[in-house]
């Protein structure tokens, strides 16, 4: 398993992390085909080299062409949709733009569709997002890890006037994460940056166990005090055995019995958006005979506290219990299948027995839906592949 880890120092950017892609090795013809896939009008994207306290790293500039246009939410969607990316591209871009403007919209006490996007709508915050979702993509990193992040502070003028640092809307996108005070007053720690991580990562704490491959350094658009570089480091390297074997998971569970499950869909679908790795809801007796479910949680154990907000704010439960437990979880990657219907993303676990390929269910819903073919024949497409691998290999074998 490919990790990608941000050992954000001195905090991070959009632009940071897009130049340290590159500065680790993520092709700049590439990333300028990508972002031709876009439809934002005409931009100027510089990619140079600069050495802040004597280290080589790359710093990415990126200008508008003429008038800028300064779009809302469904703006930016409509333009991620009708892109030619791969859908998996446009999904997490979008994901990540989801989780920003959710943020804006809690600050000022909006609904998300009433938010006017200023400088997250301009041209440079879409290529930010989508150069970095494309450049993990290109890159196979299978598992983005962060550190925990620098808490500076002081005053930003922006389009809402003079904000107190972190920005408002860092704060909200930072709920659950770890963060450490700094003697800085200036803004480290971008609402770009903190939207990118808490949306890519799958867990934020010290470098996990890896076998590192190479180091890349983005560089940032202001000279910090004391002589601190503005660098943010990605670190890119092969998950060792011990990460899969030893990974601590916490477990939240409850037991309800006055609450109507009718809302577990939206309930479920809010944990996983706030970093659950599983949830479930199982049907039981109890006492007295009475009907009820058990709500069980598996998340990282950073992510533990907001789940635990949202629990007990959604649902009729007065209490939880949550311990930490290990799990053994098997090496998997993101591939892409050929199928009839084009290249369908799919997950290819590395089982004791050899690898096996697993449907994704929404990229083979998003294929049925576009090519109105029933869904069990794009995942039987998809599992034929691996039928035809499992066939070739038996008879290498003979």
């Amino acid at each position: 398993m490919k990790i990608a880890y941000t050992d954000c120092f001195s905090g991070i950017s959009g632009d940071m992390l897009l130049a340290a892609l590159l500065d680790a090795g993520l092709d700049e013809n590439l990333l300028r085909r990508e972002l031709a896939r876009l439809d934002i009008g005409p931009f100027n994207l510089t990619i140079s080299t600069v050495r802040p306290s004597g280290i080589k790293a790359t710093k990415v500039d990126i200008r508008a062409r003429g008038d800028q246009q300064f779009r809302n939410l469904a703006a930016i969607r409509d333009i991620l949709r009708v892109s030619t990316l791969l859908p998996i591209i446009v999904e997490r871009a979008s994901r990540v733009f989801q989780n920003l403007a959710e943020a804006e919209a809690r600050v000022h006490g909006l609904p998300v569709d009433a938010i006017h996007f200023h400088e997250i709508g301009a041209i440079d915050t879409i290529i930010d997002v989508v150069g970095v979702v494309a450049g993990l993509h290109h890159l196979g990193i299978d598992r983005l890890v962060s550190s925990p992040l620098p808490w500076g502070h002081g005053f930003i003028d922006c389009d809402h006037g003079r904000l107190p640092l972190p920005a408002p809307a860092v704060c909200e996108l930072l709920a659950g994460v770890p963060v450490y005070a700094v003697d800085l007053s200036q803004e480290l720690v971008t609402p770009t940056g903190a939207a990118l991580l808490t949306s890519l990562c799958q867990n934020f704490g010290p470098l996990p166990d890896m076998t590192i491959a190479g180091t890349g350094y983005g560089a940032g658009s202001h000279e910090l005090a004391h002589r601190q570089p503005n660098l943010l480091r990605l670190i890119l390297g092969e998950e060792t055995a011990k990460c899969q074997e030893a990974q601590s998971v916490e477990i939240i569970e409850t037991h309800l019995d006055d609450w109507n499950s009718e809302g577990f869909p939206y309930l479920c679908e809010l944990l996983l958006k706030q970093g659950a790795l599983d949830v479930s809801l199982t049907p039981m007796l109890m006492k007295k005979g009475r009907p009820g479910q058990l709500l069980r949680v598996i998340c990282h154990p950073v992510q533990g506290m907001v789940l635990k907000q949202t629990i007990l704010t959604e649902t009729t439960a007065i209490g939880l219990r949550f311990r930490t437990e290990s799990r053994l979880i098997l090496q998997r990657e993101q591939v892409l299948v050929e199928t009839p219907w084009g290249r369908v993303a799919a997950k290819k676990v590395h089982t004791p027995a050899g690898p096996r390929i697993y449907p994704e269910y929404e990229a083979c819903r998003e294929v049925a839906q576009f090519a109105q073919v029933p869904l069990q024949a794009v995942y039987n497409a998809v599992t034929g592949n691996q039928k035809e691998a499992d066939s070739r290999r038996k008879s290498d074998d003979r």
